[in-house]
């Protein structure tokens, strides 16, 4: 596993379910250079742990995170090159990649402000329960730069359409957790306080699902979004097959035959 230096992770052995806490509560959960780097690593790490069958990520205080620290990393980057920016850019592009590639699937539990790369971190999990203070704004546009910034410009038009999309990525302006939740950005919205309990409820239920199909949903969600309708189909035939020779498919038969849960691998 890995020792993280600048956020609390938690694992229960018992669900299988990692909570990783963004814990600067000061500065709103504000990113710096050392987070970025350490959570990119944490999400790649967590793919592959076998004890670990959910992610969920969440912040302590009065926001979820509110992007890079304008102390420790804007003002920063003012002395860098073009060659230094771009690896500060790839860097975080590459926390992005890994937070899709993880094969567990990742909630956020979200909750205050939500915004700039916080806002991005929140879009790339592959579910969002926000609590009633949850605002989020991709807030790019308003400082100068690219509204398409960490793969927002292709993961919110997958999950709002891209007229919304393009509203929320060129003006950065903040919507509320009713509205996120009305244009299907927020999947839940939960009372100020819960929104990490909610987030975990609905990990525990994933937890205890057949964690190689949802491996690959995920994956397939990821795949076919590239791919024309006559591939997608090809490749979820092939990917259905193999999944009725695993032990997982036969173990849900054999439940619903035997009128219990199933218990799967």
């Amino acid at each position: 596993m890995f020792e993280p230096n600048s956020f609390e992770y938690a694992l229960d052995t018992e669900t299988g379910v990692a909570t990783i806490t963004l814990n600067r509560p000061e500065r709103l959960n504000a990113l710096t250079f050392e987070v970025y780097d350490e959570l990119r690593r944490a999400f790649y790490a967590l793919s592959e742990e076998p004890d670990v069958r959910v992610v969920i990520i969440t912040g302590t205080g009065r926001g979820f995170c509110t992007g890079g620290d304008v102390e420790d990393i804007i003002g920063r980057l003012f002395e860098r090159d073009m060659r230094g920016l771009l690896e500060f850019t790839r860097m975080t592009c590459d926390l992005i990649l890994a937070i899709r590639r993880c094969r567990k699937p990742v909630i956020g539990a979200l909750n205050g402000t939500v915004a700039g790369a916080g806002a991005v971190i929140a879009t790339a999990c592959d579910m969002r329960v926000g609590a009633e203070s949850a605002k989020i704004a991709y807030l790019f546009t308003r400082v100068g730069l690219s509204g398409a910034d960490m793969g927002a410009a292709w993961m919110l038009p997958r999950i709002v359409g891209m007229g919304k999309a393009s509203e929320l990525l060129m003006t950065g302006d903040f919507i509320g957790a009713d509205e996120a939740h009305r244009i299907g950005l927020y999947n839940r919205v939960v009372p100020d306080g819960d929104s990490l309990s909610a987030a975990t409820e609905r990990a525990e239920k994933l937890a205890r699902g057949p964690s190689f199909a949802l491996e690959i949903t995920k994956d397939s969600l990821n795949r076919e979004a590239s791919m024309d309708l006559a591939g997608a189909l090809e490749a979820e035939a092939q990917i259905q097959a193999a999944l009725m020779l695993h032990p997982d498919f036969r173990e849900s038969y054999d439940a619903f035959v035997e009128r219990r849960d199933p218990n799967f691998l």
